[in-house]
């Protein structure tokens, strides 16, 4: 079940937001709950899970000192890379700041009272399309932060990963440049699995990439770009190569 959150301090507006949402839900039969309608930032953060694909629903203008919308929107991407946002604002042209924040934003509703619920509801018949759609058709992708920003690389765009020369740090190659980013070439193994191979302790290699190997001189060429090979690498190239006769 998808859960659904939602942070307004104008009560009539919150409830008519949750109202339309449940009457779609349950008209539609949407495996979805609203679980939480907030009027503060703290209580929508403190009811929100950490990791799990939400939807959330919330006013650009909150009166807090501490949130507004958009840093209320940048911690939950921190939480919830995947989760989908949607922006209530009584200025359209508000919408820009999110890219300032980083923040992929699903859609914007304008505060209108009796327009807010119907487009609420459009919204979330919206969403759940997509939501079908990738479960059809889904797209292998890595998350990852680098800073304040949340990316999402598909898989069949990575070349290799290398390390950095600043500690903890790894660099991902693709076709079109590299990223920096805090992490593990061991977590990467273990997580990305046998698509990726540990050709030298430095370099983990997408095996579909792999364009030629040098065995003489330890080297192996992934989208014209040069790898390191150690001895163990090449044990589990061959035993990767024996695998697809």
């Amino acid at each position: 079940m998808i859960e659904i959150y939602i942070c307004d301090d104008e009560d009539a507006i919150r409830q008519q937001i949750q109202t339309a949402l449940e009457r779609k839900i349950l008209a539609e039969n949407y495996d979805m709950k609203v679980v939480c309608s907030a009027a503060s930032a703290q209580k929508l953060l403190d009811a929100a899970k950490d990791g799990r694909q939400g939807i959330y629903f919330l006013d650009v203008d909150l009166k807090d000192r501490e949130w507004d919308g958009f840093r209320l929107g940048q911690q939950l991407r921190r939480r919830d890379p995947y989760g989908t946002l949607v922006y209530i604002t009584g200025y359209g042209e508000l919408a820009w700041r999110t890219f300032q924040y980083h923040l992929e934003a699903f859609d914007y509703i304008v505060k209108e009272p009796e327009r807010v619920g119907p487009s609420a509801a459009r919204c979330l018949e919206e969403i759940n399309m997509r939501l079908l759609e990738q479960r059809r058709n889904p797209v292998q992708t890595l998350t990852l932060r680098t800073g304040e920003v949340v990316r999402h690389i598909p898989l069949d765009s990575i070349l290799f990963f290398e390390t950095a020369s600043a500690a903890h740090h790894v660099l991902l190659h693709t076709q079109g440049g590299r990223i920096d980013f805090l992490g593990s070439l061991n977590e990467l193994e273990e997580q990305l699995g046998e698509g990726f191979i540990r050709t030298h302790r430095a370099y983990l290699v997408a095996a579909d990439k792999i364009e030629a190997v040098d065995l003489k001189h330890n080297k192996l060429w992934a989208g014209g770009r040069e790898c390191l090979l150690s001895r163990s690498g090449k044990a589990k190239l061959r035993r990767k190569a024996e695998g697809n006769q």
